[in-house]
């Protein structure tokens, strides 16, 4: 998330690790996701000042336990967000990140990288993150 952070540096956006609580009025959803990226300050929910509301961006590590509630349920939850642009779903067991945009006709695309080469773009914020950096730390990285 370091570079993430570098990488936004006096751009309007800003990251937020998985200590930052999104709530989804349109569903009650309550979750941490990994990470989100919010346009401008924090929004608080009317339910809890320290839960935030409408980020731009989640992106979420993909672990055994969770990969199919992220990719599934949590995804559909996920789309009632109104300012949400993008759902990027990185997994950790093997390269591959699935990235979900909204498109012009307001219908969610998806965008698959299976190497580590390569940049991932992150449209909605004017952002490319360079998949090898990505996994950087891991075993990963070809």
């Amino acid at each position: 998330m370091r570079d993430l952070a570098t990488s936004l540096r006096g751009k309007p956006y800003q990251p937020y690790g998985s200590d930052l609580r999104i709530h989804i009025p349109e569903n009650t959803l309550f979750t941490y996701p990994d990470i989100a990226i919010i346009c401008g300050d924090i929004i608080p929910s009317d339910e809890d000042t320290d839960t935030a509301i409408l980020p731009t961006v989640i992106i979420e590590i993909l672990s055994p336990s969770t990969k199919f509630y992220d990719r599934g349920e949590k995804f559909k939850l996920y789309r009632d967000i109104p300012s949400l642009k993008e759902y990027i779903m990185i997994d950790a067991e093997s390269p591959g990140i699935e990235a979900f945009s909204i498109n012009s006709s307001g219908h969610w695309e998806l965008a698959e990288y299976k190497t580590t080469n390569g940049p991932l773009p992150i449209h909605s914020i004017n952002l490319f993150l360079e998949i090898a950096d990505i996994y950087e730390d891991t075993k990963l990285v070809s």
